[in-house]
């Protein structure tokens, strides 16, 4: 097959139909056909020749060309495409590297397997253009709800008709046991679009708990309008879900105008979700409120919040306990995914009996350190002193408020916590310096020979050792594994190191070894406005 002119417009009514029907660019489309029968023109005049054709968008002819490339006489390799720039004289006018030769050669007869080669790499750009525009579609719509008509089930996945593609829902992204058959209509979320080299892939979802906050703003104007936001979602899907929302119009109630006149609006949304359960709750910056809201319909006495280690400590009523735990502990479940923190739910007479053993402990470690009687170490207690520290180093007038605590007893009690407190440091180190620590690490301003001691159990003997520790493995931390947040122990943990703390000493040690220069860093601190430290090591220290 020639291109002639009588099949020239032919061309261009063939791209221009192709386009139509696969919906993608006609330039595209042509593109390939000058590919395609670049392809076949080297199969005629040899494979290493470069040859380009070009069909005229208006009158769908095509020009075949050869094209030759001027090179260093040391770099020739292919004679058919290059040529150096002395065989380039007889052909251009003072010619240099890099120019290029161009003849126009006959066009080819095409037999049939060139004119089926053809055909498969036409086919095959159309196929790529017609991926990129699906992804190119669909790329921006993550993370929105669509609406689909079920194909087909392959193994548990459901695959979906979005219109002008395929969607996936697996088995794991259904709610409970939903089962559909071919042409049921299905709403989803858009999960994710990854361009594959199969296709652009789009992962649906009906589990995901963004597809509930999306279906909340399909039928809550004021959602959409901005006027409620919907600050954090958690679903047990197909049981159980909790919304926290919060209006930024003080005439307008957030979790009236979710659940809308008789229900009508949150059972819109309970009706999709085959009739999961929702709780909508009204959030609160004070995160005890929020926990308290969270964890309805159970009532909570009391809540104390360790902000550092992200735990919450939650006292409930005996006979609220299972409510606030809920059936297989789904509202306590759902009530931490919802505040993103770990709950530890306990009745009031545990707290108690909690309470009473630390008052025990304490009083047990007053008595033996210093000497004291019961009576004695309870009223120390009473006062609020839990260590040894704070006996010996606090403002005498703190330890006068006791009653029958005269200036001389409180000289006593602080004599005697300090010379308990010094043997402790001494034994300590001596132990530290029997365990091969150096005194580069022992003359470290800001560690105690109890902090060293611990160091040195576990290998960190010389400055050298601890100025390549992290932050996070000094001060502990949390980690995020498969969901669940797992506790890291730090070595100075134990001795109240804060994350920040640990940062500075660590930084004080690298500087005092030559390893950064204080100036440098001023200067990144000043670029930044903010000092990291070690804890892109562990993403989660400290949280």
């Amino acid at each position: 097959m020639a291109i002639t002119s009588a099949n020239q417009l032919e061309l261009l009514q063939t791209a221009e139909a192709v386009a139509r029907e696969k919906m993608i660019d006609p330039g595209l489309v042509i593109e390939a056909m000058e590919e395609s029968l670049s392809r076949a023109a080297k199969s005629r005049y040899g494979a290493e020749m470069d040859i380009r054709v070009a069909i005229d968008r208006k009158t769908g002819r095509a020009s075949f060309t050869r094209v030759r490339t001027v090179v260093e006489d040391e770099e020739l390799e292919n004679y058919q495409a290059e040529m150096t720039v002395e065989q380039a004289k007889q052909y251009l006018d003072a010619p240099a590297v890099g120019d290029e030769f161009v003849e126009e050669v006959p066009p080819v007869e095409m037999g049939r397997i060139a004119a089926q080669s053809a055909k498969q790499v036409i086919l095959q750009k159309v196929r790529e253009a017609e991926r990129d525009r699906q992804f190119e579609e669909f790329k921006d719509r993550a993370g929105t709800i669509i609406n689909g008509v079920v194909k087909r089930e392959e193994y548990g996945n459901v695959i979906v008709d979005v219109g002008t593609g395929e969607g996936i829902l697996r088995r794991n992204e259904k709610i409970g046991r939903e089962s559909y058959r071919p042409n049921d209509r299905i709403r989803c979320f858009i999960k994710d679009v990854r361009r594959e080299p199969r296709g652009p892939q789009i992962f649906l979802s009906r589990t995901a708990p963004e597809f509930m906050a999306e279906l909340f703003k399909m039928e809550v104007p004021e959602i959409y309008d901005g006027i409620i936001e919907i600050k954090a979602v958690a679903r047990d899907p197909g049981s159980r879900a909790k919304i926290a929302v919060i209006s930024y119009d003080n005439s307008i109630d957030p979790v009236g105008a979710c659940v809308g006149m008789r229900g009508s609006r949150v059972q819109a949304v309970v009706n999709e979700l085959q009739g999961e359960k929702i709780d909508i709750i009204p959030w609160s910056e004070d995160m005890p409120t929020f926990l308290v809201n969270a964890l309805q319909p159970a009532e909570v006495s009391k809540v104390v919040l360790d902000e550092e280690a992200g735990k919450i400590e939650v006292v409930v009523p005996e006979e609220q306990l299972s409510l606030a735990i809920g059936r297989r502990g789904q509202n306590v479940r759902l009530a931490s995914q919802l505040t993103a923190l770990d709950i530890d739910i306990m009745t009031e007479e545990e707290e108690s009996a909690r309470r009473q053993k630390e008052f025990e402990l304490r009083t047990g470690l007053f008595m033996e350190t210093l000497d004291l009687d019961e009576f004695f170490a309870q009223l120390l207690v009473s006062e609020g002193f839990t260590n040894l520290e704070e006996v010996a180093y606090v403002e005498q007038d703190e330890l006068l408020v006791i009653d029958g605590v005269d200036e001389g007893t409180a000289e006593e009690l602080q004599a005697r916590a300090r010379d308990y407190l010094e043997a402790q440091a001494k034994a300590a180190l001596e132990n530290a310096r029997a365990l091969g620590v150096e005194d580069s690490l022992v003359e470290f301003d800001g560690l105690t020979p109890q902090m060293i001691e611990a160091l040195a159990k576990d290998d960190i003997k010389t400055l050298e050792d601890f100025a390549t520790c992290a932050d996070w493995e000094l001060a502990g931390g949390w980690t995020t594994v498969e969901g669940e947040r797992v506790k890291d122990d730090g070595l100075l943990e134990p001795f109240d190191v804060s994350l920040e703390e640990a940062q500075n000493l660590v930084m004080t040690a690298r500087i005092q070894l030559g390893w950064v220069d204080p100036e440098e860093l001023l200067a990144e601190d000043a670029e930044t406005g903010d000092d990291d430290g070690d804890t892109a090591a562990n993403p989660e220290a400290g949280a």
